[in-house]
């Protein structure tokens, strides 16, 4: 269970291209929602018809909550309130990665799974990564967004572990049950932080041309990046330990930087670059076999 087969690999590798465009379809929506609105919007336009028409899984309540809470409401409200602060959406696909070195660390304690010497050695490096960004903005931009965009990674963390504890027998199912749990505490939010006339005005011109790109947005948000990516997360993370599984989402910035500079011209400054690349070699270093060198039998 130390290594993920090549299908699972794939996988993990089609879940973090759904998740890198994911950013940049966020940035549209954004630029019409209210993030606190935007969180609860997307999640509510599953919640209904999961409620109404698929039967809950038989996994524990509090795991249930767990991963509702860490990946539907705390990483989207932390993500989506740094975007709204001035996050660079290719950025942000950087530095939420964050929650694959929190995964490993609370698996490791809560789970007790064990992380491996190579694993250490690449998450260590994906973190001086991280670190070196954080720094780096914080010298030249606001470190706010920063900071709320790490908690946003923190949160995901929590809900993976709580999705690898829930051992749920239909993933997808998880997927869609989670959806149900952030919706009306992130209204109540969106109601008290933003306001019933923001909130108001997003709605009622939503079907207008302007609004398009950001309806567009949301729509990949919902089918693709929430029901297909989590979907299929859900059943990786079933199949593999959370510490072999989590290091692929560090490959999600790679097409999160990509797709913002072509679709926003964004352009990531050297000293993030740099970091960055560090951030990926890590994943890869910690989620990839060491090949053993067959010693020759003697006579």
């Amino acid at each position: 269970m130390g290594h993920m087969s090549p299908r699972d690999r794939l996988l993990a590798v089609l879940v973090a291209v759904c998740w890198g465009l994911n950013f940049p379809a966020t940035a549209l929506a954004l630029d019409h929602f209210p993030p606190f609105f935007l969180v609860a919007f997307r999640f509510a336009l599953i919640a209904i018809p999961t409620v109404l028409f698929v039967p809950r899984p038989e996994i524990k309540l509090r795991w249930l909550l767990g991963a509702g809470l860490g990946i539907g409401l705390l990483q989207f409200a932390f993500l989506y309130a740094g975007m709204a602060a001035g996050m660079p959406s290719g950025l942000a696909s950087l530095v939420l990665q964050a929650s694959a070195p929190f995964t490993v660390l609370i698996a490791g304690i809560w789970l007790r799974e064990r992380i491996t010497q190579r694993q250490a050695i690449g998450i260590a490096v994906a973190v001086l990564g991280l670190a070196a960004i954080a720094v780096h903005r914080a010298q030249v931009a606001a470190l706010l967004p920063v900071i709320l965009t790490l908690c946003g990674a923190l949160g995901w963390a929590i809900g993976n572990v709580s999705t690898r504890k829930a051992e749920a027998p239909n993933p997808f199912r998880l997927t869609l049950w989670m959806s149900v749990v952030p919706p009306v505490p992130m209204l109540a939010l969106a109601l008290l932080a933003e306001g019933p006339q923001r909130i108001g005005d997003s709605l009622g011109t939503m079907f207008t041309l302007d609004a398009l790109p950001a309806v567009f947005g949301l729509l990949y948000i919902v089918l693709i990046a929430t029901l297909v990516g989590y979907g299929i997360w859900g059943g990786l993370l079933k199949r593999n330990p959370s510490s072999v599984v989590a290091p692929f989402s560090m490959l999600v910035p790679v097409v999160g930087v990509l797709a913002s500079w072509l679709a926003f011209g964004e352009v990531i400054d050297t000293v993030e670059l740099i970091a960055g690349v560090f951030v990926v070699g890590g994943v890869l270093f910690a989620s990839t076999r060491r090949r053993r060198v067959a010693v020759p039998a003697t006579a």
